[in-house]
């Protein structure tokens, strides 16, 4: 079976989930893309974040090719920085934005605005003042009241290219957080309320408005085809009522994204192949049924890109040992990673900066924060002499986690480094505490 991404050459099952080109030069000693995580470490200090380069740049690849005739846009949700939005760029992918400030950065970084799609669920004036500024390709309506809004803004000679977002009915996705398929969450609007359809209409009363197509997004961290075939049909099937009711043929199908990954080695990941293949089919089978042209497909992947491509670097400050339990803290947390906290995600953190021969021990590595629920990996295996002063990588952190950071115990945020080639360089620099003191004018 073809997933997503195989690593080119592991060198055991523990390094499946690590970009394609981890290695372990010598015992403990793990470098990715040419560069000893343990030298990042020493250089730019920790926490650390890294990203290869070379793997972003070919899961893209990866997804242009499993699908040749769509559009393929990157969730900056996921994680967005300048680097990234001109990686994006020269791979020839559009880019999925959800606020002002992501839509600057992108555009201010040179991508060209017509690739970026707004989305969500509640923007503001400023969002959609920005959007209409720069010129972006399109704005997905999420809620009735915006159509009007952002009709208004356009004014009468203007022009906006605009979907709507759809909820299809389905649930799917890894946890009940990130199931945005179905009636009982914020985002879109139903087909089987008739909201959808009614958004449609209003959207086709407005004329400075071009209604491209339909959008919908199921959820997070789906392995499994089937939802997104199910969407296929029940988009395709509203299409249908469109243009029956309107005469109106919508050239474009955004089925959004949620690509499952692994995080540890073993799980399931998101057969691309298999999904790129069983899709075409079931949208063309489904548009010969309804007597519509094929419209142009749209896919979403953020995490799926984004995710395996970066490895998150901390060093331990304490271990402690209370009854059964062993704690491993490390100088990081719940501040620059709260997945755990939010979703019970689990990873498999791996010692490095040297080699143990000691047996293996399940312990629980936790942030430094002062929550109970900061624990960045429950029961993860780590050599039974792990002590302070020691570096835990933590594989598949490219995604969700600095894009979700926070501020709390005004610890600061972590760099982010991108190696490629034996070459390490700084992306995004560590937040101070003078970047913290200067926010804070009032007295």
């Amino acid at each position: 079976m073809t997933t997503l991404h195989e690593p080119a050459a592991p060198a055991t099952a523990e390094l499946s989930v690590w970009p394609a080109s981890a290695t372990e030069p010598r015992p403990g000693g793990l470098a990715v893309g040419g560069v000893p995580l343990a030298e990042i470490a020493d250089r730019f200090g920790t926490p650390v974040y890294v990203l290869d380069e070379a793997e972003v740049r070919d899961r893209c690849r990866t997804y242009r090719q499993a699908f040749p005739d769509a559009e393929v846009v990157y969730a900056g949700k996921a994680f967005l920085c300048r680097a990234m939005a001109h990686w994006m760029d020269e791979e020839g992918l559009g880019l999925d934005v959800c606020s002002a400030g992501e839509l600057e950065l992108a555009v201010t970084s040179g991508f060209p605005p017509e690739r970026i799609v707004l989305h969500g669920n509640a923007k503001s004036p400023r969002d959609l003042a920005t959007a209409l500024r720069l010129g972006v390709g399109r704005v997905v309506i999420d809620s009735p009241s915006k159509i009007a809004r952002l009709a208004a803004a356009v004014g009468p000679d203007g022009h906006q290219r605009v979907m709507v977002r759809v909820v299809p009915g389905i649930s799917a996705g890894g946890h009940e957080k990130v199931r945005t398929g179905t009636d009982d969450q914020k985002f879109g609007l139903s087909i089987a309320d008739g909201h959808a359809q009614h958004a449609v209409a209003r959207i086709l009363d407005q004329p400075q408005l071009e209604l491209t197509g339909l959008h919908c997004h199921l959820g997070s961290q789906i392995t499994d085809v089937r939802p997104y075939l199910v969407a296929v049909r029940r988009m395709v099937g509203l299409m249908a009522r469109v243009h029956e009711q309107y005469g109106l043929v919508l050239p474009e199908l955004d089925l959004g994204g949620g690509h499952g990954i692994a995080y540890r080695p073993g799980e399931r990941a998101l057969d691309l192949t298999t999904l790129a293949r069983r899709v075409r089919s079931e949208l063309a089978g489904a548009c010969a049924a309804a007597g519509l042209p094929v419209p142009r497909l749209i896919i979403e992947p953020g995490r799926a890109i984004a995710g395996p491509a970066g490895i998150a670097v901390y060093r331990v400050l304490a271990v402690k040992r209370t009854g059964d339990e062993v704690f491993v803290a490390v100088d990081g947390g719940m501040s620059d990673n709260p997945r755990p906290a939010l979703y019970g995600v689990r990873y498999a953190p791996r010692l490095i900066g040297r080699h143990s021969t000691a047996d293996p021990a399940r312990v629980s590595v936790v942030g430094r924060h002062c929550e109970a629920g900061d624990i960045l990996a429950a029961d993860a295996e780590l050599p039974a002499d792990v002590r302070p002063g020691d570096l835990l990588a933590v594989p598949v952190a490219g995604a969700y986690h600095l894009s979700m950071a926070s501020g709390y115990n005004l610890v600061g945020r972590p760099p982010v480094t991108a190696v490629r080639d034996g070459l390490a360089r700084l992306l995004v620099r560590r937040e101070s505490l003078e970047d913290i003191r200067s926010r804070d004018v009032g007295l």
